[in-house]
């Protein structure tokens, strides 16, 4: 099956090449893009008229939380930060069962691809005791029948109260309940090829969340696999004072000791970095959350920084308890924003910010 999207006003590619195509067509044949120019001709093809139109990659969302597009706006977790929140939420998280996945899943989907995103991660690491233990199955399903390119995270928590972690038991389970499901979905799902629609990748939640010993199991699955990995990370310093708390090491530190760096990792918010820190992090991935580093005050991210050093720094929404929404294009102009706002002038540009929320893209 082939379209052609005809007289585009302009064309950017964001190729090697930097190419932008004035007056031009798109040519595409199944999944993929096989010409851009002027003047195309292909009898064959469905013939769509863009004129008027620009025409730019679709967006990657690299960090969500799917099942709290039905968590928006509880009474009980304003204006609180990150600690306090994740505290109160799980009060109502420990209750989500496989329909409400299925409902946040379309939710979040749909606003998603009205934004112009293409292709999204989630990081589902929330399984109640009692639950349905299929729940990323679910997900994968929903996004199937929406037609959404979807890299679906094996999230966990394993680390309960009980251990000294953050969440309650009702929400965590053993290392061997994670690492046994984390393969059966590699088995059944991964699609390695290269216009692959479902991907998995294996995602701890946070170091407050899981076992050391969960995070090198993990470590271990996914590099045998050939899957990517990818948890929260230096969000809060909370997060960095829990760290040095129980393991002496501040959160990239950490991750240096087991192994959890680069081109096969992405983390989520890395705020709360230093210099020596963001030398490390030289080809991980960063999920820049701009909406609900602010909502919930964490802070701003260096992505200035970052991208000079080498990380490879990607645009996402986050889940919708700290977002009110799944809008790409919303976030990318508050990412925008919010890099001129501490780098003024000397922030990156549109074009630059625009780049990163569709090209810089984990190699998804």
């Amino acid at each position: 099956m082939r379209k052609l999207l005809k007289n585009l006003s302009m064309v950017v590619s964001f190729d090697n090449e930097e190419n932008i195509y004035k007056n031009s067509d798109i040519l595409i044949e199944d999944k993929e893009i096989i010409d851009i120019g002027e003047n195309l001709c292909e009898k064959d093809a469905e013939i769509i008229d863009c004129k008027g139109y620009i025409a730019l990659p679709g967006f990657v969302n690299t960090h969500h939380h799917l099942y709290q597009t039905l968590f928006r706006g509880i009474d009980e977790v304003q204006e609180k930060p990150l600690f306090p929140w994740l505290i109160g939420l799980y009060e109502f998280w420990k209750h989500i069962d496989s329909e409400a996945v299925n409902y946040g899943a379309l939710v979040g989907f749909t606003e998603l691809l009205r934004t112009g995103c293409t292709t999204t991660s989630d990081h589902h690491y929330l399984f109640p005791e009692g639950s349905c233990k299929t729940l990323i199955d679910t997900e994968i399903e929903a996004a199937k029948n929406i037609g959404i390119r979807f890299h679906a995270t094996r999230g966990s928590m394993s680390l309960g109260r009980d251990r000294g972690g953050l969440p309650p038991n009702s929400v965590v389970q053993t290392e061997d309940q994670i690492l046994l499901d984390s393969e059966r979905l590699i088995n059944k799902y991964h699609d390695s090829n290269k216009m692959a629609m479902t991907r998995i990748a294996l995602a701890p939640c946070s170091p407050f969340s899981v076992s050391k010993e969960l995070m090198i199991e993990s470590k271990n699955m996914a590099r045998k696999k050939g899957v990517m990995l990818h948890t929260h990370l230096a969000e809060t310093i909370d997060e960095e004072n829990f760290c040095i708390e129980k393991y002496g090491l501040k959160p990239v530190q950490l991750m240096e000791s087991l192994e959890w760096l680069g081109e096969d990792v992405w983390f989520a918010h890395v705020i709360h970095v230093s210099d020596d820190d963001i030398k490390l992090l030289k080809g991980s991935g960063v999920a820049h959350c701009p909406s609900s580093n602010m909502k919930l005050s964490s802070g701003i991210c260096r992505i200035s920084e970052l991208i000079k050093a080498g990380v490879k720094v990607s645009v996402a929404v986050d889940g919708s308890a700290s977002n009110d929404g799944s809008n790409m294009w919303e976030e990318v102009r508050r990412a925008y924003l919010l890099n001129h706002l501490k780098y003024g002038t000397e922030g990156l540009s549109a074009y630059e910010t625009l780049k990163m929320a569709t090209r810089e893209e984990l190699k998804f």
